[in-house]
């Protein structure tokens, strides 16, 4: 079964560091762009970054350039996100997410800030 397998969220204090990981089992990410969403209960699921398919062209939200960066590794089939100086706007659910001939998403990695 081809899945997104998300590991890395948790509680972190405001202006602290943590790094998502995801792991695709089933398919191999060389032809997939890859990236990260996240999702605030009661709001739309929004892009924080990605790497383009082939070229691994990488794109950033606004609220978090210079804050995070994407990493892929293809050999290993996997995508991090590491965040730093993080704020309380950045508490959301996470989501991994992969697409090229159909679309798939992790299961969700609950990130929270405490002020």
């Amino acid at each position: 079964e081809a899945q997104l397998v998300e590991s890395g969220g948790g509680l972190v204090q405001a202006g602290g560091s943590l790094t998502l990981s995801c792991v695709a089992s089933g398919f191999t990410f060389d032809d997939y762009a890859i990236g990260w969403f996240r999702q605030v209960a009661g709001k739309e699921r929004e892009v924080v970054s990605c790497l383009s398919a082939i070229d691994r062209d990488t794109d950033y939200a606004d609220a978090v350039k210079g804050r995070f960066f994407i990493s892929g590794d293809n050999a290993k089939n996997m995508v991090n996100l590491h965040m730093w100086n993080l704020n309380p706007e950045d508490t959301a659910v996470y989501y991994c997410w992969a697409t090229w001939l159909q679309d798939y998403w992790g299961q969700g990695n609950q990130v929270t800030l405490s002020s």
